[in-house]
């Protein structure tokens, strides 16, 4: 089976900006940019990154999400040994929540991230550094990224610098798209 990202066409995407928003109304649910990450990534302007891959034909099976109610040693339990990510990819990754919210339904938890969940930035961190406040979510497995002596770190980096964290976005959301259906 072969994997095309191009599900998202690029003038779904205004690039006048590094922190490029979403413009169409025709796309109902963040969902849909989940669908198409790498697309994303190309259309936000990151390095080149491939757009075609072979894949295995059936996904894995459920379960391979860290849960949200965990700490850290979960976190690397399911990115680092699972997957073979590094604590600056768990990090890198976790700022993909600037983009989009929880929905009850499905997560039992409600809300974004941040207040403008349709543009992707580095204000996650920001808003992970500033505290909780009324209307944004913070799961156990986000405010645990303050609480871990190595992740911190890298939050805080990342609050500071956005080139930084496009960058080691980037380079593990290429990592974690690498690795496919392969077996759980």
């Amino acid at each position: 089976m072969l994997l095309t990202t191009a599900l998202i066409s690029p003038s779904d995407f205004s690039s006048r900006s590094r922190s490029s928003s979403l413009t169409s109304p025709t796309l109902t649910s963040i969902s849909l940019l989940v669908s198409s990450p790498l697309r994303l990534l190309v259309d936000l302007k990151f390095p080149s990154i491939p757009e075609e891959r072979s894949d295995k034909p059936h996904p894995p099976p459920e379960g391979r999400l860290p849960d949200a109610t965990k700490g850290s040693d979960h976190l690397r339990q399911v990115f680092s040994a699972q997957m073979g990510l590094s604590d600056q990819d768990i990090v890198a990754l976790s700022g993909g929540h600037t983009l989009g919210r929880c929905h009850k339904e499905r997560s039992g938890f409600e809300g974004p991230w941040t207040t403008n969940p349709l543009i992707f930035d580095n204000s996650y961190f920001k808003e992970l550094l500033s505290g909780e406040k009324e209307g944004l979510l913070q799961l156990p497995t986000d405010k645990v990224l303050l609480s871990d002596p190595v992740f911190r770190p890298l939050v805080e980096k990342y609050a500071a610098d956005e080139d930084a964290f496009f960058a080691d976005y980037t380079e593990a959301h290429l990592k974690l798209s690498e690795l496919g259906f392969a077996d759980a």
